[in-house]
């Protein structure tokens, strides 16, 4: 495993290499002269013009650009950013990274675990009206044009509901209501990291619960071991800041989550509801599905534990694929929702022509990418015992 692991970085270093190395030749062949897009001011006075240029780098040739680009990137200077000069690329990636990455991270897992288990379920108990009826449903959100739904989302919980229940039930944009913090002795970082790692403190305890109850106890135990650990998990958090003085500001944080995170989740379930039900169809006409069932085998163990398991390697598969979705959807998410995540930090960046904060926000796209498809391999050979690296 280790092996496997430390190979399949060093290919991922690598191409992490090639894919700055392009972006940087993309950018240095772009018509017009790059130079001019920075000092080309006419009121700028040419000995100033010379002296912007060397500290920006502009004068040196295309080669020792790229060495100086290449390693600076590596030691964790992104540069300034040209549009909020002299700030930090890497300050404002590190303030907005954790907001997409909460995001999409629990509208992607609550779409999968709800789409999947969907998904076999309609599977196993295919010809009946809830399978014809959710499989309809599942079409139209899967082949929805999504800006037009976030939109309708907004109208309809935001504004619909709103009026008819007489108060605001979801906010409609932003990440907090900036009058209910004015005066608050936390800030909305602050606050946001807080909630981020006592949830992801309090899911990394259940999860090591649920693998110690797999080790040491029989299949019905640790059953209901790993159910009341994932219970617990998801609602130590809330117990938590119930009892804590941010409370009011962690909920508002969440209240603004909820809208973002349901409409991106919607989406997500109908495909994969979809894709589990189509693998889950395959599965089923198997010969080992006629060998469980000839072992005497309950419906339920053959579901779960051979059908299911085998139908859940696509769904990985797709998982990883996903992750292009916060290139593309991520962007259109956060700029309808008004959300300050990377994606509408890229297009900030691109509308302005900030190249330094264009390119910190591609590589970290990048990096998350590379990422994602270590941890589906390594999923994968956890999943398919027949899958061997050599």
């Amino acid at each position: 495993m280790a092996k496997f692991i430390t190979k399949r970085v060093a290919q991922m270093l690598l191409l992490f290499i090639v894919f700055l190395t392009v972006v940087f030749f993309l950018l240095e062949a772009q018509p017009g002269d790059l130079t001019q897009q920075y000092i080309g001011n006419p009121e700028i006075p040419p000995e100033q013009k010379a002296v912007l240029a060397e500290r920006l780098g502009l004068d040196k040739p295309v080669g020792a650009r790229y060495l100086a680009y290449m390693g600076n990137f590596f030691t964790g200077n992104f540069g300034n950013s040209l549009s909020q000069w002299p700030r930090p690329v890497s300050e404002m990636i590190l303030e907005a990274l954790p907001r997409t990455l909460v995001l999409f991270l629990s509208a992607t897992l609550l779409a999968y675990y709800l789409g999947f288990v969907t998904g076999k379920v309609l599977a196993w108990r295919r010809g009946k009206f809830t399978e014809y009826a959710l499989t309809l449903g599942g079409v139209g959100l899967y082949t929805v044009f999504y800006p037009w739904f976030a939109l309708l989302m907004i109208w309809g919980f935001g504004f619909m509901l709103t009026d008819w229940v007489g108060f605001r039930v979801f906010p409609i944009n932003k990440f907090i209501d900036v009058q209910d913090w004015v005066g608050s002795p936390f800030s909305a970082n602050h606050v946001f990291l807080r909630m981020i790692t006592v949830a992801a403190l309090s899911m990394l305890a259940a999860a090591i619960t649920t693998m110690i109850a797999r080790r040491r106890l029989e299949l019905a135990p640790a059953l209901r071991v790993r159910n009341f650990a994932f219970l617990a998990g998801v609602l130590y958090p809330f117990v938590y800041f119930a009892m804590s003085p941010m409370r009011p500001y962690a909920a508002d944080i969440f209240h603004h989550t909820l809208l973002p995170v349901m409409t991106l989740s919607l989406v997500a379930f109908a495909g994969i509801m979809l894709l589990t039900r189509a693998s889950m169809l395959e599965t089923l006409r198997e010969d080992f599905i006629l060998t469980a069932r000839a072992k005497g085998l309950s419906e339920k163990v053959i579901r779960d534990r051979h059908a299911a398991r085998n139908a859940l390697l696509p769904v990985v598969t797709s998982l990883v694929l996903a992750l292009a979705f916060v290139i593309g959807g991520g962007i259109i998410t956060e700029t309808v929702f008004s959300w300050p995540g990377i994606g509408l930090l890229l297009l900030s960046a691109v509308t302005l022509e900030d190249i330094p904060l264009a390119i910190g926000c591609l590589s970290i796209i990048a990096v998350l990418a590379l990422f994602g498809h270590l941890v589906a391999d390594i999923i994968y050979m956890y999943l398919d015992p027949r899958i061997r690296y050599q």
